[in-house]
């Protein structure tokens, strides 16, 4: 198809991941506020915040797994993605209405509280595991190394531009408006139009997906499609809804927990070494660049204004803290706005540089920022500093993934199976990863002379007297291959872990930068700690597997 009308569908297709990405920062944004005014402590508030990614680094595995492994009519991820969406429709249905909530069913306080707490984490928890499938969705939908990188740069601008939307549409008064009179008020107002862009943006991802359904999916065709009268049977009918069933994400999960339980987790944690290097090098890059967006509105506030959050309101101190928040979630915004920027040039860039170049520029050139807003006490230095900070959120949200669907596309190069063994009566042990013999359709081996093939050494002997032509597959006789154990790996899994990656970095600033404020002292701890992280992940980004030059050291 026409470029215009590629880039177009991607743009539809990545349309859910935006909205999503809306109600999530909206909706976590303005969430905390909602919380302090039912007289929630804020260490309690922090908490409460941290329910969803804790939540999603336990089940986001299964998510992915089971994902892999559906089979369903509708195809592998989207009866995931219908189910997620679900539970972030009920949130944002829940969130602004749970005072109401607990009035109707005659609770205090403490429904209230417990509606609201309900609405935070089953948001944040099924907004941030819903992008795992829809990260397996576009990998399976593009498989060729230049389409899914497009597809990934659009995914990263959807989800910047997301994030651009959300974080502005709490700072609008709606109690203002004509809608306002008619739905209750501020938040009422706000997410009845989080809900019409989202249930929007996921019938047009919707419309705009053809995903291929999984190999032994799909339902028996029925009389009318077959051109067939069948009786319609008690028996039949209750075939075809046990078969319905069966393709649904509830019953695919919870078959998955019971059955595969313990084979994920081993998978999830022995993972492939290109893996393993990937992650954590992410993990050390995400967690640079989450410290910083997480504290950098209150160190601006604190440190570069010289406020004080708990003065008291009209006071000078307590001014200076609120135009410092102010400059604060400028800076987020124009971060947001870079990262957009750059997402669209991401392809671009890795054409021209390649993919370790971009992604170790990123992290230097935020560690360099990092460094220079630590330094500086000019407002206009650290605001442009933080900008530049969205190259690194950008190619955190698109590389990674086009590493790992180029890993899976040549599995055998980056992820070799080095247990598969072939033992002939002689004792004799034959690799695949050592051997190749070609055998004719009589079962004779026609590589018959010693010496090397690609650097790998063959075997003069002729095995076909050992073995009939039945049993050979691919030149190994089926019945003394012994298969590698671990669960045969897929891309959702794997996309999973990197998205624990990014969960996980949320959970530890949340617990230890705390601390390390009260023993420093001073709010500069927040973004000298994201510095020396995104120094750790530029060390780390070395040893990362870009292509297949980097196996060979």
């Amino acid at each position: 198809m026409p470029e215009w009308r590629s880039r177009w569908r991607l743009l539809l297709l990545n349309s859910l991941t935006c909205g999503l990405e809306i109600c999530v920062a909206a909706g976590i944004t303005y969430v905390p506020p909602l919380l302090l005014e039912t007289g929630v402590e804020e260490r309690y508030m922090t908490m409460v915040l941290g329910i969803g990614p804790v939540l999603g680094l336990l089940f986001i595995p299964l998510i992915g797994s089971a994902s892999d492994h559906c089979n369903s009519s509708y195809g592998r991820r989207w009866p995931f993605i219908w189910l997620l969406s679900l539970g972030v429709l009920i949130a944002l249905v829940i969130i602004p209405h749970a005072d109401a909530l607990a009035t109707y069913f005659w609770g205090g306080r403490t429904l209230h509280v417990g509606l609201l707490i309900l609405g935070v984490g089953l948001l944040d928890f099924c907004g941030q595991l819903c992008f795992t499938p829809l990260e397996a969705l576009l990998s399976d939908l593009y498989h060729d190394q230049e389409d899914y990188s497009q597809a990934f740069a659009m995914f990263s601008f959807m989800v910047s531009l997301g994030g651009c939307i959300g974080y502005l549409l709490p700072a609008l008064d709606w109690s203002r408006g004509l809608l306002s009179v008619y739905l209750g008020g501020q938040a009422e107002c706000l997410f009845s139009l989080l809900i019409v862009i989202f249930v929007s943006s996921a019938l047009v991802t919707m419309k705009a997906s053809e995903e291929p359904g999984h190999p032994s999916a799909g339902l028996e065709p029925s009389p009318l499609q077959t051109g067939r009268w069948v009786p319609c049977s008690c028996c039949y009918l209750l075939r075809c809804k046990f078969r319905f069933l069966k393709s649904g994400a509830l019953l695919c999960l919870l078959q998955t927990c019971w059955t595969m339980t313990p084979a994920i987790y081993r998978s999830y944690c022995h993972v492939p070494r290109v893996m393993r290097q990937l992650c954590v090098a992410q993990l050390c890059s995400w967690i640079a660049v989450m410290s910083f967006m997480l504290f950098y509105t209150d160190f601006v506030g604190e440190g570069l204004y010289e406020g004080v959050p708990s003065a008291a309101p009209g006071t000078t101190l307590r001014q200076r803290y609120d135009d410092g928040i102010r400059m604060g979630s400028l800076g987020l915004f124009l971060q947001c706005a870079t990262s957009t920027f750059f997402s669209l040039l991401m392809s671009r860039l890795v054409c021209l540089f390649g993919s370790r170049t971009v992604y170790l520029s990123s992290m230097v050139c935020f560690t360099i920022s990092a460094l220079i807003i630590c330094l500086s006490k000019n407002v206009i230095l650290v605001t442009t500093m933080s900008a530049l900070t969205g190259f690194a959120y950008a190619t955190l949200q698109t590389l990674p993934y086009t590493l790992t669907c180029q890993y899976h596309k040549d599995k055998e190069v980056y992820m070799p199976n080095g247990k598969t063994k072939l033992l002939n009566k002689n004792g004799v042990t034959i690799t695949r990863e050592s051997v190749h013999l070609k055998v004719d359709d009589h079962g004779e081996v026609l590589n018959n002379k010693p010496g090397c093939v690609n650097g790998n050494a063959y075997f003069s002997r002729d095995i076909s007297e050992y073995h009939t032509p039945q049993q050979y597959q691919n030149g190994f006789p089926s019945n003394s291959i012994e298969e590698d154990d671990h669960e045969k790996r897929g891309v959702g899994l794997d996309f999973a872990i990197l998205d624990s990656t990014f969960l996980l970095s949320q959970v530890f600033p949340t617990f230890f930068m705390g601390m390390i404020v009260q023993l420093t002292q001073s709010v500069t701890a927040y973004i000298a700690c994201s510095a020396i992280f995104g120094a750790i992940a530029i060390c780390l980004a070395n040893h990362v597997i870009f292509d297949q030059k980097d196996l060979r050291c």
